[in-house]
């Protein structure tokens, strides 16, 4: 099975390189269109493309709204000539045995339209992450933190709907992928991939991205054990215009996060607080 990746971004200049690195040696293509980024996010994308010129497309779509965002996605979308495609935030980083692992059980069961995957998410820094109770995501019988990754484009009027926020991916009859039947998706039990999407993503133009102050989070987590095994690329060498990942975050974060984490505790218990998207 054939399978291409699609990367939709803007100002992600912290993680890009890792994201796309952790995964480009295990797809067919990688499809980056870039949404007006003003950081570094575009010249690390082509630092890849100068050592991958046939696997990083990069196209450069300029200023997108959170309803052109959508049409974007269909753009990428309609353009891909694969069997199966690959949904990579420009903030998630993969672990080798955990695409490798995705890209066996797509090769082994020929019937499958979706796959789900497990993930950390990240808070403050790469040595943190959120409790599994705080990801309120459901798919099939299962919740936390998870996504649907990987989708077959055999499935008939695959498309997006929706604006950026509530963006849903849909058949022709107007189903959400996740609501066809369970039967033909495979839930990974592994944790696959680092997600950074409530973290800082840029140097400076976290502010510039639509909705982005949303996702922005100051939560104290948990801490990574001393032994803890990241995701292979952030021991690889990485050009000089590629952040290093170890920062660790700040006492102010720290601070905001012991007076802001009990208030987000109760919050997640009142039902009447939730709400679908952003």
């Amino acid at each position: 099975m054939t399978i291409w990746a699609h990367t939709l971004v803007k100002n992600e200049e912290r993680y890009i390189w890792y994201a796309i690195m952790s995964i480009i040696n295990h797809v067919d293509k990688i499809l980056v269109y870039d949404t007006g980024s003003t950081d570094m996010t575009v010249s690390i994308v082509r630092s890849i493309i100068k050592d991958y010129p046939k696997k990083v497309i990069l196209k450069e779509v300029g200023e997108v709204t959170i309803n052109t965002f959508t049409d974007v996605r269909q753009e990428m979308l309609s353009r891909t000539k694969s069997d199966w495609f690959l949904v990579l935030d420009g903030d998630e980083v993969w672990w080798d045995t955990s695409i490798e692992n995705l890209v066996r059980v797509i090769n082994e069961n020929r019937n499958l339209e979706s796959v789900v995957n497990r993930h950390y998410s990240m808070t403050g820094d790469i040595y943190h992450y959120q409790s599994e109770s705080t990801g309120k995501y459901r798919i099939d019988n299962s919740s936390g933190h998870i996504n649907i990754r990987a989708v077959s484009m055999s499935i008939p009027g695959l498309h997006f709907e929706k604006p950026h926020g509530q963006l849903g991916l849909y058949d022709g009859s107007g189903v959400l992928i996740q609501n066809r039947s369970s039967e033909r998706r495979v839930h990974m039990d592994e944790i696959s991939y680092l997600h950074f999407t409530n973290m800082r993503r840029s140097g400076s133009g976290d502010s510039l991205v639509p909705k982005r102050g949303f996702k922005y989070k100051y939560v104290l987590g948990k801490e990574f054990p001393p032994d803890f095994f990241y995701p292979e690329v952030f021991f690889i060498d990485r050009p000089d215009i590629v952040p290093s990942p170890w920062e660790r975050r700040s006492l102010s974060f720290e601070v905001r996060a012991q007076v802001e984490s009990p208030l987000r505790k109760i919050k997640l218990k009142l039902p009447f607080l939730k709400k679908t998207g952003y």
